[in-house]
């Protein structure tokens, strides 16, 4: 179970505390356990909507936003703004995207972005406690971060060292595909042609992303992983209002 709480401490902030240092193999299987962290997300939002449920809709979608915000940290927020800030300073540098995205400060382009997304999140989640979608809570955050483990399976990872080469370097790849397909499985049981919609959708932007990814970079960084799934999280949800 080592991969599973390796994979809650990185994409959550759940107090978990491992033992120690785990191995790079174990790093590596717990991309594994990325969809499962999601789902984990989303029956969270799910019972909270629930809870919620009568509450004024302005406050409702703003608590599950901001739940959904906190659980992750804001980890992926974080790479959303570095990614921004470098797409648009790099000058279609490749050295320069890469450089700008280690630099701790955000610049207004990220500011922007991250408005921009944040409140599409927020009328789409207000649309979708309106229609009652409720079972999206559920499929969305699983969906992100099963994106993250498509992206290690099927990008090149291009900073050298550090965790992010480990993930990718000891991922079991035959083991990676069928998560991905149990997952697209799990998502269609739970929430019917909804699924449907949102996995074409996810599918479309995760190809849109990564092409994009690999004609500036020549693969994916961290900082790339955290921006694909808050805008593919934001597109899925947006997309099934509109659908």
């Amino acid at each position: 179970m080592l991969p599973l709480w390796i994979a809650l401490q990185f994409l959550s902030s759940l107090p978990i505390r491992l033992p120690g240092m785990p191995e790079p193999e174990q790093l590596g299987r717990s991309l594994l356990f990325y969809p499962l962290v999601g789902l984990l997300f989303g029956v969270i939002l799910w019972a909270l909507n629930l809870a919620l449920s009568g509450a004024p809709l302005l406050l409702h979608a703003a608590l599950l936003l901001t739940v959904w915000v906190l659980l992750s940290g804001a980890l992926h927020l974080d790479g959303l703004a570095d990614s921004a800030d470098a797409w648009l300073g790099g000058f279609g540098d490749r050295e320069r995207t890469l450089t700008i995205m280690k630099d701790p400060r955000s610049g207004p382009i990220a500011v922007v972005t991250l408005v921009l997304v944040l409140l599409l999140k927020f009328a789409a989640l207000l649309a979708l406690i309106e229609q009652q979608q409720g079972l999206a809570l559920v499929i969305v955050p699983l969906l992100g971060r099963a994106a993250l483990l498509g992206l290690f399976l099927a990008t090149p990872y291009v900073r050298a060292g550090g965790l992010g080469q480990a993930l990718a370097d000891h991922l079991p790849r035959k083991a990676g595909w069928w998560v991905l397909g149990l997952s697209a499985l799990g998502c269609v049981l739970i929430a019917g042609f909804g699924a449907v919609v949102a996995l074409m959708i996810s599918v479309g932007v995760f190809v849109w992303l990564r092409q994009v990814m690999m004609r500036r970079l020549g693969g994916a960084t961290g900082d790339t992983a955290g921006a694909l799934l808050e805008l593919l999280e934001m597109m899925v949800l947006v997309g099934l209002v509109l659908v």
